[in-house]
């Protein structure tokens, strides 16, 4: 048995895809996205899965990881959202990547017959052009122009206009290119949290979900619409015991002494530390589940391991599993829990699961 290791349910990752393109419905495309090696679940198995549901795009980060996708055998569209063009020029023809275009100059980087979406920043302040509907004109005449595409910033926060105002500033350079006949086949504004609470008016023909397809939304803030997902978690990460060890009354634990027993206590030694991706700030705030309980992890988050209290299931031993995130019985953790505890946010628990924790499909 690994000393720490993540099980996948394919299974789950396919029924939350499924449910996300029901709500979708026809006529609106689904473009998973798979960047950070699907938030860690594995992109090659992830793409293969769904590309076997139909999906017919897929969204990456950078070039690496579309050409990784290539060469594992995915057919499917892959776009590029947040590469430079000249990252590694001969790619976007040789492994069939779709670029997405942050800033005027670029376009003009491009064979005039490759497609590329082009990103408006419509008010998040990150990645986009910020250029008016009249210098998208005159930049993207007798171009590819395929896609156009935002995100937005705010999305689960409905005390907030930013969402509808971004979405306004979009339509408005939409219709723009719209009257002067440039008409890309491609609009795509929303990812999962615009699709979760039902703002259809974003969801336009193509769709981002990523969150949701690892069996996520995000809490909203504010009044919030009815929530229309009811997708779970497919990630299960456990971790070994080493060692199982009884210490008395003023025994000091870990580095920094930061956990001193005020009682006899029977610990035990995990094989995971930060080095895996548990969070170091876990330390005497965090949990695991040990035996179907909820027991707290004690002192300091080491490097390679992790202590946590078993005096509460003394039939534990070493080589006996616990799990980090899942379910056993009926007490649950998934990455949100754990990032309130981290004080972090659940994306980073995901995509902070170090490479060297085995991955296991189910």
């Amino acid at each position: 048995m690994p000393r720490t290791w993540l099980e996948v349910s394919l299974d789950r990752i396919a029924l939350n895809y499924r449910q996300v393109s029901r709500l979708a419905g026809p006529g609106v495309e689904l473009m998973p996205v798979v960047k950070a090696d699907a938030y860690r679940h594995g992109a090659t198995a992830v793409a293969q899965t769904l590309e076997h549901e139909g999906a017919s795009w897929f969204a990456v980060s950078n070039v690496e990881e579309g050409k990784a996708l290539r060469e594992a055998g995915i057919r499917a569209r892959i776009l590029v959202m947040a590469d430079r063009l000249d990252s590694d020029p001969r790619a976007w023809r040789d492994a069939r990547l779709t670029p997405v275009i942050h800033d005027l100059a670029g376009i003009s980087q491009l064979a005039p017959t490759l497609p590329y979406h082009l990103k408006i920043d419509s008010g998040m302040g990150r990645l986009g052009t910020r250029a008016s509907a009249s210098e998208i004109l005159a930049h993207t005449r007798g171009t590819s122009l395929e896609g156009l595409m935002t995100h937005f910033a705010s999305s689960a926060n409905f005390s907030s206009e930013q969402t509808e105002a971004q979405h306004q500033r979009f339509e408005h350079i939409r219709q723009s290119l719209d009257s002067a006949g440039i008409r890309p086949r491609w609009l795509h504004e929303a990812s999962t949290n615009p699709l979760h609470f039902g703002q259809k008016h974003t969801w336009r023909n193509l769709v981002r979900p990523g969150y949701a397809i690892y069996g996520f939304v995000s809490r909203p803030a504010g009044k919030a619409p009815a929530e229309l997902l009811d997708v779970a978690p497919a990630l299960t990460w456990k971790a070994t015991i080493l060692l199982v060890k009884d210490i008395e009354a003023g025994s000091p634990v870990g580095y920094g002494a930061q956990f001193v027993a005020s009682r006899p206590m029977r610990i035990g030694i995990l094989g995971v530390g930060y080095a895996d991706g548990l969070p170091h700030r876990l330390g005497n705030r965090g949990h695991v589940i040990a035996a179907g309980r909820l027991v707290p992890i004690l002192g300091a988050v080491s490097m390679d391991v992790t202590t946590v209290d078993l005096t509460s299931t003394p039939h534990l031993n070493a080589g006996d599993p616990v799990t980090l995130l899942g379910s056993e019985g009926d007490v649950s953790l998934d990455a949100r829990q754990m990032a309130r505890q981290a004080g972090t946010i659940a994306y980073a628990i995901l995509c902070g699961i170090s490479t060297r924790v085995n991955r296991i499909y189910v």
